[in-house]
């Protein structure tokens, strides 16, 4: 397993088991993110707060802290029950291994 952060063209964070698909000429021709999420981090807002079930919620920071942070995962992409998905890598800017703390929430929210 190799828990990734790929930055794509379109601008999303997309968390995921990562693989590169290597075939002709050692040359890289697809990645494939099985459980892929967005990950966003977001301001904490005081007043009421509620998710939907495709959202999953981490609060990041003590409830005393006035810069308290929210980490936001959301399927990828949406409409659809595929927990593979196969990325171009003329889309990927980049990929990075995620704070461990965000690895440590990506991991218990997939596990359940």
């Amino acid at each position: 397993m190799s828990i990734k952060i790929a930055l794509l063209k379109s601008g999303e964070s997309v968390i995921a088991d990562m693989q590169e698909k290597v075939y002709v000429d050692n040359k890289i021709t697809c990645y494939t993110f099985k459980n892929p999420y967005t990950v966003t981090l977001a301001p904490i807002e005081l007043d009421n707060q509620f998710l939907t079930e495709e959202e999953f919620s981490a609060k990041e920071s003590s409830t005393d802290d006035p810069n308290k942070i929210e980490v936001l995962f959301n399927p990828w992409p949406g409409l659809t029950m595929d927990t593979e998905v196969i990325v171009r890598p003329d889309w990927v800017v980049t990929i990075v291994t995620p704070a461990a703390e965000i690895l440590k929430l990506y991991e218990e929210m997939i596990d359940g």
